[in-house]
């Protein structure tokens, strides 16, 4: 659709659980965005999301959304398990796919993504909602502007006080459940956003008697001398909020950094300057802005975001997988080179995952958004 200016959009939408349905509702708000179909691994769930939002077409199969000519692109809300067989089948059925984060398992499987998505010229972005906030948005020009000097640390953490039963998806290896992949990825990824990939990595961790991570914390450090203190946990609520300290100031964001109201600027012989969100952005829980981002990238062509490049979700996905490295947390299937690792680093408390039978393909799964939008029991940042 490049060169489009005027038709809408047309969305696919893969899986019927919480964050699709989050997301769905934002996007039938949106005037050139039109929700066409969706689709479930059982038609029942498919059916009772299409009556619920008005969709034209409900598919109890994924294959069947794939092979919609009539769908601009997919919006993959699946338990990050299973990222990379439903996002996979779409690109290579033709489809554009916006992909609900943590991109894939690991990095191997995002490496495929990213290879099909160039091999068949499609449009691939990781759903990282936290990059295209206005707000964030305005942090990061200030830090490249250099309004606080040289980035010296950042310091950010997420957690979520549960409790989660041993059965829940959180604690759950099949399910890659753990702290870091669902809660950790934010951290990690704003730390990314305004310093790149680290050169080293530190990690500890808590781990489950399943072997995920119940809590997980990590020292990050690039050769400028800059270092990340990255904290997430299924164990505690924590403060969710996050800092970048530089040579001449600091912004501090306050709790549920990665969706914000607001942020400090304080800055060396002067007065603290607040930056608050524009109520014409929406809530701050709304996902509108990167339903946004991908329509402007289709229309103009774009095979990918500039604000969410598909080498920055790479080097987010290797700064993961050395992170699990270090604390000895293996999945299912995996085999231990799922990527590469950057050298050095600590090993972890506890012990590594447990083997556990194959997991579910999870398309009607997935459970709300954030802390700020959800009780804990229904969390998931996907």
């Amino acid at each position: 659709m490049s060169g489009t200016t005027e038709q809408k959009v047309r969305w696919g939408i893969l899986a019927t659980g919480g964050i699709a349905a989050a997301f769905t509702a934002d996007l039938v708000d949106l005037p050139d965005a039109e929700v066409v179909a969706v689709a479930s691994r059982r038609a029942e769930p498919a059916k009772a999301f299409a009556e619920r939002f008005g969709i034209e077409r409900a598919y109890g199969s994924w294959a069947g959304l794939a092979h919609d000519e009539d769908v601009d692109v997919v919006y993959v809300a699946t338990p990050h398990v299973a990222h990379r067989a439903a996002a996979g089948l779409c690109l290579s059925a033709g489809r554009n796919v916006l992909c609900e984060k943590p991109f894939t398992l690991n990095l191997r499987e995002a490496a495929e993504l990213v290879a099909l998505a160039r091999e068949h010229g499609r449009f691939l972005m990781e759903a990282m909602w936290m990059y295209c906030n206005p707000l964030v948005r305005r942090l990061k020009a200030l830090v490249d502007d250099g309004a606080i000097g040289e980035v010296r640390t950042v310091q950010a953490d997420f957690g979520l006080a549960g409790p989660f039963p041993p059965a829940h998806r959180l604690r759950d290896p099949r399910l890659g459940g753990g702290a870091l992949l669902d809660l950790g990825v934010y951290p990690v990824s704003f730390a990314q956003l305004l310093l790149g990939e680290p050169a080293d990595i530190a990690a500890r961790a808590v781990l489950s008697p399943e072997g995920v991570d119940l809590q997980t914390g990590a020292l990050l450090s690039w050769e400028g001398g800059a270092l990340a203190q990255l904290h997430c946990s299924i164990t505690g609520g924590t403060a969710t909020v996050a800092s970048v300290t530089g040579s001449e100031g600091r912004i501090d964001v306050p709790s549920g950094f990665f969706h914000p109201d607001r942020f400090v600027l304080h800055r060396d012989g002067r007065e603290p300057e607040e930056f608050a969100a524009d109520p014409a952005d929406g809530p701050r829980t709304s996902m509108r802005h990167e339903a946004l981002e991908v329509m402007r990238a289709l229309r103009a062509g774009e095979t990918e975001s500039p604000l969410v490049p598909l080498d920055g979700t790479l080097a987010v996905m290797r700064t993961l997988d050395a992170i699990r490295e270090r604390i000895g947390v293996r999945y299912p299937g995996e085999t231990g080179s799922e990527g590469t690792a950057p050298a050095g680093g600590e090993s972890a408390t506890g012990s590594a995952a447990r083997g556990v039978a194959g997991p579910e393909d999870g398309s009607g799964d997935g459970t709300g958004r954030s802390a700020g939008a959800a009780g804990a029991a229904e969390v998931t940042p996907a």
